[in-house]
């Protein structure tokens, strides 16, 4: 049987809320393997599809940034060690000159963009990222970014917490440039922010994710007194039918727009009603959404002292 740390439990606890017992036990079920654990916990119905961390302890920003002229936009990661530091303004226009250069130079990775000079100056983004280490005293890295071309509408939240772009196809070109558009498109973004879709629509999510869906459904429904005696077929057939809820929650487009008092319905609803009234046709076509820290956590050992405590205890 593998050993199941704490760090474990608590790896397990945040992806799915569930409680730390429950974990320990999916965990132990699945003889240590993470994505099994949170089957197993799906499949009893305590957990809803898998989550990211939501203890994201990295500072830093995210900044998405669009140049309207040549209809390209990034969104790009810069950690620091405090969220004092983030606030600088000498820190947020290194950010904004690292997009730009993105922009200029069409890097095909961060190894290869701390090599591209800098922004209107003849330093590399590595020199000018280490004369700002120098002067602020703290140390800073570029983490990532991506990139998105075309019409192109953007979101920041929280100061740089949560980044968002996202595209879209507008017949009309021209009515991209009205108030309604504008405020149509950082509406969107803004659920993108809020909401944190993993598809565009149902069309994006792979063969194998659907099916997995299908399986966990099936297994739920198995431990339902009322639906274990059904034959196999018509509990398939049955999952089939509910992954209406799946892509409702996770596609964008088929998400419920959260602003329910300028509009009641889906988001494709939405944009649809915005574009009827500018006598276009607009469509997403994808989108960017980068949360500051996300995958990096500091150490916290006295957190995973306290769940050793709970479990063994």
């Amino acid at each position: 049987m593998a050993n199941i740390s704490a760090k474990d439990v608590k790896e397990l606890r945040e992806k799915t809320g569930v409680g730390m017992m429950e974990c320990k036990k999916a965990l132990v079920e699945a003889d240590g393997d993470m994505d099994k654990a949170i089957d197993f916990l799906r499949e009893r119905g305590l957990a809803a599809a898998q989550k990211k961390a939501s203890r994201i302890a990295a500072e830093g920003v995210v900044l998405p940034y669009y140049d309207k002229a040549a209809k390209k936009g990034v969104v790009v990661e810069v950690n620091s060690e405090t969220d004092f530091v983030a606030k600088n303004e000498k820190f947020m226009n290194f950010v904004e000159g690292v997009a730009k250069t993105i922009l200029a130079t069409d890097p095909a990775d961060v190894e290869v963009l701390k090599e591209a000079k800098f922004d209107g100056t003849d330093r590399t983004v590595t020199e000018t990222l280490n004369d700002l280490v120098l002067a602020i005293g703290e140390n800073m890295k570029v983490r990532r970014f991506e990139r998105m071309e075309g019409i192109v509408s953007t979101y920041i939240h929280a100061g740089g917490s949560v980044g968002v772009m996202v595209g879209f196809d507008v017949a009309d070109e021209a009515k991209a440039d009205t108030a309604e558009f504008e405020a149509m498109g950082k509406n969107v973004a803004m659920q993108i922010a809020a909401m944190s879709p993993a598809y565009l629509d149902q069309a994006s999510v792979p063969a194998d994710v659907v099916e997995h869906e299908k399986s966990i459904l099936a297994a739920q429904m198995k431990e339902d007194p009322k639906m274990a005696s059904k034959p196999e077929q018509v509990l398939a057939k049955i999952a089939e039918g509910k992954m209406g809820k799946y892509y409702k929650e996770n596609c964008l487009v088929e998400q419920e727009f959260v602003r329910g008092d300028i509009f009641q319905g889906s988001v494709k609803g939405y944009v649809d009603s915005v574009a009827k009234e500018l006598g276009t046709e607009i469509k997403c076509n994808g989108f960017i959404r980068m949360m500051k820290g996300d995958g990096l956590e500091k150490r916290e050992e006295n957190f995973a002292e306290e769940i050793a405590k709970q479990i063994n205890g």
